[in-house]
């Protein structure tokens, strides 16, 4: 593993010699960030070397490298899922190269379904735990020490101070901004009306099918990261006969608008 993010990593950086702050990892519907960064180079995932592709409608498959006033960003256009067929540790790739490439904050960005009975569709949520429910854990297997520590701190996965700086750009651009706790699922099955009840029962505010695996290699790193989750649908009686990956897109389209000028201005006022 080692040996292949430094391949990409070199690769990446001959190309474009370009040393990212902020990496950002945008989920379904929401890749429309990028046209808010001054793009300096686009690399479709299939001529990077060591990269997976995306098989997901809704991810387009680039890393985009661009900067938004003074801050350099690597963004995803495009995930990987367990669900796809690749292992954890591919699923988590990008995320070691972006470290390697410069990256010491991370935002991660997904659509999920709600089981708060205070959110609506269309909700736009701050992640600020996670449960980790996937059948692998992507750093399972040897530990090499110069990624990171074989036992990882989980105890704030989520940075404190990036989501109390999120909620008064909140504030202060009157965007409604929920918080909430998210569990990863294996997917690519929404959830039975009984998951749904089992989501809630475990703690969490909603549910979706990455993310975590993302930010337990980016904290194995000391990565910090920012998760936003939009909420694309409801796990209950009333709409759950509804959810299809089609809604769920335009779910996120509707919310993407409100989600670009959240992660621009957080990163604009970054320090």
């Amino acid at each position: 593993m080692w040996n292949k993010v430094q391949e990409t990593v070199s690769y990446l950086k001959k190309i474009t010699n370009f040393t990212p702050e902020f990496g950002v990892i945008l989920g379904s519907g929401l890749g429309s960030f990028t046209q808010d960064l001054e793009i300096e180079f686009t690399i479709p995932y299939a001529e990077i070397p060591n990269f997976p592709v995306s098989t997901v409608q809704g991810h387009k498959g680039a890393l985009v490298f661009g900067k938004i006033g003074s801050k350099k960003v690597v963004a995803m256009q495009g995930r990987f899922h367990y669900y796809e067929g690749y292992d954890m540790q591919t699923v988590t790739f990008p995320v070691r190269v972006m470290k390697y490439l410069g990256v010491t904050k991370l935002i991660v960005s997904n659509a999920s379904g709600g089981v708060n009975a205070n959110y609506v569709v269309g909700d736009i949520v701050v992640i600020k735990d996670h449960i980790n429910m996937f059948p692998d854990h992507p750093l399972r297997g040897q530990n090499d020490e110069r990624f990171g520590p074989r036992f990882v701190n989980m105890s704030e996965p989520y940075s404190l101070d990036m989501i109390k700086q999120l909620k008064t750009i909140a504030t202060q651009n009157a965007i409604s901004l929920k918080d909430g706790i998210y569990l990863g699922l294996q997917g690519p099955t929404f959830e039975t009306l009984a998951e749904y009840k089992m989501v809630k029962i475990l703690g969490a505010d909603c549910v979706g099918m990455s993310t975590v695996p993302e930010v337990i290699v980016a904290r194995h790193m000391n990565v910090d990261c920012l998760g936003i989750s939009v909420i694309t649908d409801m796990g209950n009686e009333e709409s759950i006969h509804e959810v299809n990956h089609q809604e769920v897109l335009e779910a996120a389209r509707k919310a993407e608008p409100n989600v670009r000028k959240l992660i621009k201005l957080f990163i604009e006022n970054s320090i």
